[in-house]
């Protein structure tokens, strides 16, 4: 099931609040009662075209955005380190996220802004210490994510945190996928149509079970909490004026125009 969040737009009856949906088919959506991850999926008699829709982030974390860094081993090298023996947590703010074809704003500060692909973990509860054998319990779908990061203040600052926390570096989208069982499923980036980043998602080093288990070692997730789940080599900088597409098979494009301020 393939859970939409959207803008109806003025002309269509359905008033200005964002609404979410389940995509039924490539164009039809039908309209679903408040926020799936806390009310369930209530669907409506209502329909609306996709094509005469904006779709917005399918999910705004109330709280954080977990990321997993050096999760593909040959990201690890080609940023001059070794694979780490557990998962390497960083957090990225909510206020971050942003929907597919929503803007990517590069800040005055950098003058290198990256696209960083990666499967992002939608979880549906409140969970603490989860079991591996019980990871699926949490999870509410997958979508895809772009960790876009401004990598030369990275580089200065000697860590993470300025360099991924800037308003619309952290794209989500464009749905998410409650049926998603993540494989070998091929995930690239692209920079104006040209592959930059291409691999499979059985090459992270540590899995979704594993990431799940041991970020609730550490701290509590809430409902709509979102893990990027790491990133494969080819990581490299966007275009200011250009277009970058996040792509996983089976869970569609996730495309951004980036712009300067």
């Amino acid at each position: 099931m393939r859970i939409i969040r959207f803008s109806p737009g003025p002309d269509s009856g359905l008033g200005t609040d964002p609404l979410f949906g389940v995509l039924e088919d490539d164009a039809t959506i039908t309209i679903i009662t408040g926020d799936p991850i806390y009310a369930g999926i209530q669907r409506t008699a209502a329909k609306v075209d996709l094509n005469k829709v904006r779709l917005l982030a399918p999910v705004i974390p109330r709280s954080k955005v977990v990321c997993i860094g050096k999760n593909y081993a040959d990201h690890a090298a080609e940023m001059g380190g070794v694979v780490p023996d557990e998962p390497i947590i960083f957090l990225k703010p909510n206020t971050s996220v942003i929907g597919s074809m929503d803007t990517i704003v590069w800040p005055k500060m950098s003058d290198r802004v990256d696209h960083e692909v990666e499967l992002a973990v939608v979880i549906g509860r409140l969970c603490k210490d989860v079991p591996i054998e019980r990871v699926n319990d949490v999870i509410f779908g997958y979508t895809i994510a772009n960790d876009v990061t401004a990598r030369d203040l990275q580089k200065k600052d000697g860590q993470w945190t300025r360099a991924k926390s800037f308003d619309t570096f952290c794209p989500i989208g464009p749905w998410i996928d409650t049926d998603f069982i993540p494989g070998v499923q091929k995930i690239t980036a692209s920079v104006n149509g040209e592959i930059k980043q291409s691999a499979h998602l059985n090459d992270m080093i540590f899995k979704v079970p594993e990431i799940i288990n041991f970020v609730t070692r550490v701290m509590t997730l809430l409902p709509g909490d979102i893990i990027l789940t790491g990133t494969p080599a080819g990581i490299g900088p966007m275009v200011a004026g250009g277009t970058s597409t996040m792509t996983i098979e089976g869970l569609g494009e996730l495309t951004n125009k980036v712009s300067r301020i």
